[in-house]
Parts: structure tokens; sequence; C-alpha cells
């Protein structure tokens, strides 16, 4: 019955990213490669999730109390008004709630566009709605946006722009001349923008995300999705959310509901302590994460990794290969899990078709720092004992010890 699989289904092989992720466990790497942390959630956070069981708050439920806050965030942050009654849908992570948003507004032979690279599962949620995912590629090493790239690539057919900022793999943050390009082709070309927000509160030195829609005249038809998962270090709770004008949410909502009708009841008791934290507390995330940042950046250039762009949100380094090394981004990940037990992404999971012409598309991988300091002072020491072998021209780096700071 294989043959009569959906069409779907069958272009849905499992990734180079996965295959490798396979090979890591097998060999027990230290995970660099995965973007969740491995350190506890905020205890203050967990202890509302046990309570909330131990309630039996266990069954299907809409926490209102969830959109009455996030209402008020988005007018504290960004200086949109929402309506908490008719502008949310909370949903069973952002991933879930991506997926609905692009089933609401999705016919077949749409056309999306999203910035290459991307995050794989975009494309997809656009394919299964039978749309049309169109790339416009990034221009590297800084990531920035080509403008007559980007307008070129509008056609007739162009139903919604995809914008995920903080970005991943990369870390950018898209600037406010960026975002201004983006909201006045969206008006123009009388599209939807779909916002992957998931980092928004995760960005370093002077970079500040800046929600697409708070710009003049995109709330109407923008569409942002985020989560607790990066925030409050909660990936597997699933919980997320859709933030939209009234039609288009109830839309979304409509489509959820047929998905999974509820998101997990007791994450989302959890949800109303974790949105109510300190301002304290995300100030001490963004510390905390700078100095990871920064540790396996210096870890990566004394390996011999080419940094030409320091990641300016999200917890990811997307490196570029140094010119001496003559392997791929897929055989120098292989590579290092197999020879040093650390596993990476090779970066062409993020790349995609429209784009196979792109020379640089097999030359970066990306590493995770969203780990605990025992981790990242593990996978230095594997990778520096690696680097240190003899005959092995493709590697540079000094050779002291790396010391992981002390975080907050």
């Amino acid at each position: 019955m294989e043959r009569r699989l959906s069409a779907v289904s069958r272009r849905s092989a499992p990734s180079p990213i996965q295959q490798l992720s396979h090979l890591a466990q097998r060999v027990g790497a230290v995970n660099l490669a995965e973007g969740f942390p491995d350190f506890p959630a905020p205890p203050h956070v967990k202890a509302a999730a046990a309570t909330a069981i131990a309630a039996d708050l266990n069954q299907y439920r809409h926490v209102q109390g969830i959109c009455d806050i996030l209402a008020n965030t988005m007018k504290r942050d960004h200086g949109l008004d929402v309506d908490p009654l008719t502008d949310f849908v909370i949903c069973c992570g952002q991933s879930e709630a991506f997926a609905a948003a692009i089933f609401a507004i999705i016919d077949q032979g749409d056309e999306v566009l999203l910035f290459d690279p991307a995050y794989e599962t975009y494309e997809t949620c656009i394919e299964l709605a039978r749309g049309v995912p169109v790339y416009v590629p990034l221009d590297p090493p800084s990531w920035t946006l080509n403008e007559d790239n980007f307008l070129k690539s509008f056609s007739s057919r162009t139903k919604a722009v995809v914008l995920n900022s903080p970005h991943n793999p990369t870390g950018k943050v898209f600037s406010k001349e960026e975002l201004l390009i983006i909201s006045q082709a969206c008006q123009k070309m009388d599209c939807f923008a779909i916002t992957d927000e998931v980092y928004e509160y995760i960005t370093y030195d002077a970079n500040k995300h800046i929600s697409l829609a708070s710009l003049p005249g995109m709330q109407e038809r923008t569409i942002i999705t985020s989560s607790l998962s990066k925030t409050y270090s909660v990936t597997g709770w699933r919980l997320g959310w859709a933030c939209a004008a009234a039609s288009i949410a109830s839309a979304i909502r409509n489509i959820h509901i047929k998905l999974t009708d509820s998101a997990p009841a007791p994450f989302q008791e959890a949800a109303l302590v974790a949105l109510t934290s300190t301002a304290d507390y995300y100030t001490s995330l963004k510390k905390d994460y700078e100095v990871k940042r920064d540790f396996i950046l210096q870890l990566l250039k004394d390996f011999g990794f080419k940094i030409s762009f320091k990641p300016q949100g999200s917890v990811f380094v997307f490196a570029e290969l140094p010119k001496s090394c003559q392997l791929s981004d897929i055989e120098f990940v292989t590579k290092l899990i197999n020879d040093a037990g650390v596993a990476a992404v090779p970066g062409r999971g993020f790349f995609h078709k429209t784009c196979d012409g792109e020379s640089y598309r097999h030359r970066y991988v990306r590493f995770a720092f969203c780990k605990g300091d025992d981790t990242l002072k593990a996978a230095a020491m594997k990778m520096k004992k690696l680097a240190s072998r003899q005959g092995e021209p493709w590697l540079t780096g000094r050779q002291e010890d790396q010391t992981m700071p002390a975080s907050n």
C-alpha cells in the first residue's frame, strides 16, 4: 500500500539532520545539535505545572488568563492593542500554531515566501496545505535581506511571507530597515505575514527584537506565533499561541480544534506563572546565554572555524567551515561525531532546492549553545583533543585549556 501514500508523505524522507542525530545517539556524543536546553527549567515554572497536575487540571480546557497576560505583554513590548477574548489561539507549541495558521490561509497553488536558510518544518506545512514554498536567499555572511531579490520573488499567487526573527539557524535579528521593506511589500501585494517569534526574549548586545506586526499597517495582516519553549526552557511542554486579528484568529482556532482540540491543560496553568516572571528573569536569561554564546564562539574560532557573523539572537551559531577544510558539512559533522564525540547539525538541511546553485550551502554547521556549563566544557575538551591530533590539516586552534566563565 506504500504507493497509495500521499505525495507529500513520500517526499518527507528523513533528513541528514535526523540521520546524524541517530549516529550521535549511538556513540553517546555531546549534543550541540538540537536546540533544547539540557539544564533544568525555572523552579517556579515547574512547581506551577506540578501543582496543576496534583489539582487534577488534566482535561480539555482553555485558560483565558494566558490570553489576558499576552495581551498586556503585546501592549507593553510592541505597542499593539489586541483583544484577549478574540485575538489569541492557544496551541500545542509554536509548530502547531504555525501549521494551523498556514492551513487557515493557504489554498492550493498559493505561494509563500520564506527566507533561506530556513527552519525545515515551514516547507512541510506549506506543502501539506498544497501551497508552494518560494525561497528568498539571505546574503551571507551577515544574512542580510537583498531587497531586489525579495521584491522579485513576489507574484500574483503570493499569499504570505514567513519571517523568523530572531532567526534559526543563523542567529540574525532582522533590522528595522529590513522589516520596513518586508512590511511595505506585504501591503503593496496585499498578502499575509506569519512571524515565528519564539526567540523574542533572547537577543544580545544592542540588538532588540521588533515584531513585524508593530509596523504601520501590519497588525491587520500579521499572524504572530510564539511559545513558552525557548524562553522558559520547556521545549517538551508544547505550549504556544497564535495572535492575529479576530477574523483570522477565529479561522486558526477552528483548525486548531480539529487538529488537537486543546493544548496541554497543566502546562496552560503553568504558563500563567511563567508569563508573569519578573524582569530580573529575562535579564538573567540574556546574560547567561550571552556567556554561553561567547564561550562557543571562542571555542569554534580556536578550532578553526570562520566566524564572520556573531549571533544577534537565538541559541545558535551558524559557523562557516574554514577554506582549508576539504570536507562538506555532512562529512565534517559525521567526522566530528565519530572522532570527537560531539554532535552538530550540517547546514544544508536549512537551505532549499531553489538555492542549489549556491556554493556556500554545504559550508555551514549549526551549533546549539543552549546547554549547561558541563556540557559546553565537555564539548570543548573533546574538540580540543581532536584538534591537537597529528594529520588533521583541516583543523587549527590554540592548545591551551578552554574554561567556561561562570554564568549568573
